[in-house]
């Protein structure tokens, strides 16, 4: 029975970090520079509410075993259990596995929170801006999306840069002076997840004005 509820818990574990694995990836990548590997999971996205449900049934029956009642048999015998129960069979232990479960059903929404503030200042020509936005697949969270803005950023010239999981997207803009589309869908697909063309393009109608800077918060 013991070793049935450590098995129990260690399912419960597993499914857990699966669930959110193509959610944790790209942040490990991040940390390890190995960017190429940030949608290594990403297929298993599709599997995510099975994975949850799993875990959450695993860990409800864990405690349910912990907490039911116990029979007369059973306590009629544990006046032999002289010893301590070991701290993996404890409720304390139980409950540790349970956060750190929870956390990581939850990593999601809050993954994006690993990821560094792009601060910087760029100075840029305005009737050299233009902004263009991107088909990206591969792209499934919050964590996703944060890693491909890192990817474009680390760009020259690069005014601004959001993305989309749910639409599978990315606009940019950027001073075409600087960078061009090109290296844009170079360093996007540098992270494992895929641009399959740009959807819109449009130049800024603003000519002649020189010396603007543009940072986070737009251009003056």
């Amino acid at each position: 029975m013991k070793t049935k509820s450590n098995n129990l818990l260690g399912a419960g574990i597993v499914t857990a970090i699966a669930a959110s694995l193509c959610c944790i990836t790209p942040v490990l990548a991040l940390i390890s520079g190995a960017s190429g590997a940030a949608s290594a999971f990403s297929w298993m996205e599709p599997f995510r509410p099975y994975l949850l449900g799993i875990t959450v049934f695993v860990l409800g029956f864990a405690w349910f075993q912990k907490l039911k009642p116990r029979k007369t048999e059973e306590i009629q015998c544990a006046c032999e259990e002289d010893v301590k129960k070991p701290f993996m069979q404890t409720k304390t232990f139980l409950g540790i596995v349970t956060v750190f479960a929870l956390l990581m059903m939850a990593f999601p929404y809050y993954g994006h929170i690993f990821y560094p503030k792009a601060d910087k200042v760029v100075v840029v020509s305005l009737e050299n801006i233009q902004e263009m936005k991107f088909n990206v697949s591969g792209m499934t969270c919050a964590s996703c999306e944060e890693h491909v803005k890192h990817a474009v950023n680390e760009l020259p010239g690069i005014v601004s840069v959001s993305a989309n999981s749910v639409e599978g997207n990315a606009t940019v803009k950027f001073d075409s002076s600087k960078t061009n589309k090109d290296a844009i869908i170079k360093n996007i697909d540098a992270t494992g997840y895929k641009v399959s063309g740009e959807t819109e393009t449009s130049e800024n109608p603003a000519h002649g004005q020189v010396g603007h800077t543009c940072g986070p918060n737009g251009c003056n």
